[in-house]
């Protein structure tokens, strides 16, 4: 702003005036008028901040068929709480799939790993069970499994089926190895002494094809019931056996029976020490409970055994005894010809295991001894013996036969030959083929003709006339015999009595000579007396003359 001057003749009354100065001020930058668009602003970016910053994750879950389920509508509930909901479905590129897109509540971010499972839960009927009642008036729900370890992921693969545990249940997993599946199925009942501890979660077919691997979960307390002793056995159906004892019949419950089972203990004879607190990383799954109870031991032998005769019965797996103590099984049974003698011979591998054989005494003597061979020259021998005429099932039976004599451990390929004796039915066949051809060798034919012929030699000798005669001759001869013997009861019978009877006085009158207190026993000592003195005096006559023999010249000296 510029200042004007006045001339002097300004003003009133000739004074000079003075003109005032304007003051100048500065406009305000920000106008009132915009503080409430700027306010506006702030707390709609402020919104924007918190409701992205509650936003939850989004996830996407591919199912092979969205049955049941809608966008918009179909919750995601964890618990049966509520934790999201579907916000689109999609079909996926490969036509094969369905994706669904689904967004979760704040603070589960942290939930979502590669161990998260999602599934549909909705109405299902199976052997083990019934679940999802409750969705045919709520309608299917997308059920949730968090899962805290792992990496981050977005992306998921639904399960076609709800799992049978889920992470926040107590317990562990253990998977067993069965060289076959058997019954079993997912959802088949674990059992701890006929009590449910678990269930069957999983199984798949062993990379290399020649094993089952089961997956099982046994819930918590009962899981600190398994150890590295634990055996493991298929308790499905009912298992039925028959032996020489009798009959057994075993089974866990109803429901093993029906959808199948496994059944596990820790025996009592085996010793658990750092060995049955280390869990191994697989468990044998045992047919049966007596398999899974039987002992078993590291050390296993082969032997092979030739059998000529027929081995219907023998199976593979059929026991090993020896003394009546199982000690191994049959590994292979063959059937081979020998073109050299032109004859089949049946070889039979068994395993057995030594350690079975307690032994008693110095140990240390037997390092650096073949005991096969020592046994096998004592009379070690194989043989095939019935184990039950019910089934007709046959097992090897090793025993000492000394009979047998003396033998010799053979080799053929990679094994040691243990010499076989044939079975009690073939020996007994032997024998009696031997009597057959003995009887065989009897000339029965000449035998039949001879004898025909002496029975009609007989036969003629009986209808002839001489035979007649003969026997009236022999007819009169007894009737003359008879008249003799009547003669001999009437005449000579009371005379024969007579002079038994005399005889008998005489005897008596002896008898009474001959006793001590009669005269003639006492006449008959002085007798004996006065001959054993003269026999005494004649001797010592004798002993005189042998030594004075002069004294039958001059007599007797003085």
């Amino acid at each position: 702003m510029s200042e004007t001057s006045g001339g002097p003749n300004e003003g009133s009354g000739g004074e000079t005036g003075v003109v005032p100065e304007a003051a100048v001020k500065s406009a305000p930058r920000l106008s009132l008028v915009w503080l409430i668009p700027l306010i506006a602003v702030v707390v709609g970016g402020w919104l924007a901040f918190k409701t992205l910053s509650e936003r939850g994750p989004t996830v996407v879950i591919e199912f092979k068929t969205a049955s049941g389920l809608s966008s918009g509508q179909t919750k995601v509930k964890f618990k049966d709480v509520e934790v999201g909901q579907v916000t689109a479905i999609d079909v996926g590129p490969d036509l094969k799939t369905v994706l669904v897109t689904a967004e979760l509540k704040h603070g589960f971010a942290e939930h979502l790993s590669e161990n998260t499972r999602f599934w549909v839960e909705r109405p299902r009927v199976s052997a083990s069970g019934v679940s999802g009642l409750d969705t045919l008036l709520s309608g299917a729900y997308i059920a949730m499994d968090p899962g805290d370890q792992g990496r981050d992921q977005r992306r998921f693969e639904g399960l076609e089926e709800p799992p049978l545990f889920t992470t926040a249940e107590p317990g562990r997993q253990f998977v067993l190895r069965s060289p076959t599946l058997g019954s079993l199925n997912i959802g088949s009942p674990v059992y701890y002494r006929q009590i449910q501890v678990g269930q069957v979660v999983g199984y798949a077919l062993d990379d290399d094809g020649q094993a089952v691997s089961i997956e099982v979960f046994v819930s918590a307390p009962h899981d600190a019931l398994v150890s590295g002793n634990t055996r493991f056995w298929n308790a499905s159906g009912i298992d039925f056996s028959m032996s020489g004892s009798g009959f057994s019949l075993d089974t866990q419950s109803l429901l093993s029976v029906v959808v199948g089972g496994i059944g596990f203990d820790t025996p009592e004879t085996i010793d658990s020490g750092d060995g049955g607190r280390t869990l191994p990383e697989t468990f044998p799954l045992y047919p049966t409970r007596e398999a899974a109870h039987a002992k078993t031991y590291s050390r296993k032998e082969r032997y092979l055994l030739f059998f000529e005769g027929s081995v219907r019965g023998l199976a593979i797996g059929a026991p090993v005894l020896l003394k009546g103590i199982d000690i191994g099984k049959v590994l292979d049974i063959q059937l081979q010809y020998s073109i050299e003698d032109s004859e089949f011979q049946i070889p039979v591998l068994i395993e057995v295991e030594p350690d079975r054989i307690a032994i008693r005494g110095d140990a240390a003597s037997l390092e650096g001894v073949n005991l096969i061979e020592r046994l096998v020259s004592s009379g070690l021998r194989g043989q095939l013996k019935f184990e039950s005429l019910l089934t007709g099932g046959l097992y090897v039976d090793l025993d000492i036969y000394p009979d047998a004599g003396p033998g010799v451990v053979g080799t053929y390929g990679d094994y040691d030959l243990i010499p076989t004796i044939p079975t009690p039915l073939e020996a007994l066949t032997t024998k009696v083929t031997h009597i057959l051809d003995k009887i065989d060798a009897i000339p029965l034919d000449r035998i039949g003709r001879d004898l025909g012929t002496t029975v009609a030699g007989a036969s003629a000798l009986l209808n002839s006339g001489e035979l007649e005669q003969t026997l009236g001759a022999l007819r009169a001869t007894l009737e003359q015999v008879r008249g003799t013997v009547e003669q001999l009861n009437h005449s000579i019978a009371p005379e024969l009595a007579r002079t038994l009877e005399e005889g008998s006085r005489a005897l008596e009158k002896a008898g009474s000579m001959l006793s001590t207190s009669s005269p003639f026993q006492a006449d008959l000592q002085r007798m004996f007396q006065d001959v054993s003195s003269a026999a005494r005096a004649v001797r010592l006559l004798a002993d005189y003359l042998e030594r004075h023999p002069e004294a039958l010249l001059k007599g007797k000296g003085r």
